[in-house]
């Protein structure tokens, strides 16, 4: 893995520079209450994990890490849980901080939080074990009454907090609305991100667009985003991490929440840096200029640094 700093320009005029940094510390942590960024705040520190949901050793260090990090929520590239284990047993146990609408029986360190501060994305897992969809959907509170200037249908939606707006998309092949670029769901989301004002623009979902993991590539997900006006993509379901350059914007797999890990059979060109060694999540922090990528693995070495920057006067 190269140390090397990469530069280009983004279609619209954005500066990627991305710094590798293996095995470096991660910073100290700021305080902070889950929930507690609304969309006029200034800037926005969360999380994203992915392939996590398997109530194991590494989803709790993962959960430990994010924890120490004290974000204002956490997103997720969706197979939140595996095995038909209840939602409450896999997420409630490790989240419920972040969880408007936990069970009686949640088990953890802290109490409920007041707003909605977890953004879950649906993964094949989610799908095809437990109650599936009605038991998902019954589960998590999506974005309605918390977050008035959001849309969609809870299987995919957005919702804008501080300097970002977020789309979660569903990827998997049960989606109604479909997933193919000309589908309706694809639609929304050129629409959504066309009529955005906010500084930065960020697209997750599970099944990624570009992969060098077992599972590779998703061709029914190689939509246009950076044309449409995204910064940036983030997918999971192989479980590795991945950074890649297509067309201009970062795309990353983020899968080692903690399930298992997963090789890198056939390498694609698009790739920047590969990581399986070890369980982990990325942080992320957004202001009006700068939007910072972070994986940092449970040991708290910090794997990959990408920095997006933008002028004051763009947006």
């Amino acid at each position: 893995m190269s140390n090397r700093r990469r530069a280009f320009l983004h279609p619209a005029g954005l500066l990627l520079a991305c710094l590798l940094s293996v095995l470096s510390r991660a910073e100290p942590t700021r305080p902070q209450t889950p929930g507690a960024s609304p969309a006029h705040v200034a800037s926005v520190r969360f999380a994203v994990i992915g392939d996590y949901g398997s109530g194991s050793q590494g989803e709790a260090d993962i959960a430990n890490l994010i924890a120490g990090w004290k974000p204002d929520f956490i997103l997720t590239t969706g197979d939140n849980r595996y095995h038909d284990q209840p939602y409450e047993r896999v997420v409630g146990y490790y989240f419920c901080d972040f969880l408007k609408d936990v069970r009686s029986g949640a088990r953890c360190k802290g109490g409920k939080a007041e707003i909605n501060a977890f953004f879950p994305s649906l993964g094949n897992h989610d799908y095809r074990e437990g109650g599936g969809l009605k038991e998902y959907l019954g589960y998590f509170t999506l974005p309605g009454k918390d977050f008035p200037s959001s849309s969609g249908n809870e299987r995919y939606y957005d919702f804008v907090r501080g300097p970002v707006h977020f789309f979660v998309l569903n990827s998997n092949s049960q989606e109604p609305d479909g997933n193919g670029v000309d589908s309706r769901q694809a639609a929304w989301l050129k629409q959504r991100l066309a009529a955005s004002t906010s500084p930065w623009r960020l697209v997750i979902f599970h099944h990624p667009p570009y992969s060098s993991g077992d599972h590779g590539p998703t061709r029914r997900m190689q939509w246009p985003f950076g044309k449409w006006g995204a910064d940036a993509v983030l997918g999971g379901h192989d479980h590795t991490y991945e950074r890649l350059a297509v067309e201009g914007i970062p795309y990353f797999v983020n899968g080692l929440g903690g399930k298992s890990r997963y090789g890198f059979p056939a390498p694609l060109p698009q790739s920047k840096i590969r990581y399986n060694g070890d369980y982990g999540a990325m942080l992320i922090e957004a202001d009006d200029t700068r939007m910072r990528f972070r994986f940092i693995n449970r040991k708290g070495e910090v794997i990959d640094d990408c920095v997006l920057r933008r002028p004051p006067a763009e947006r």
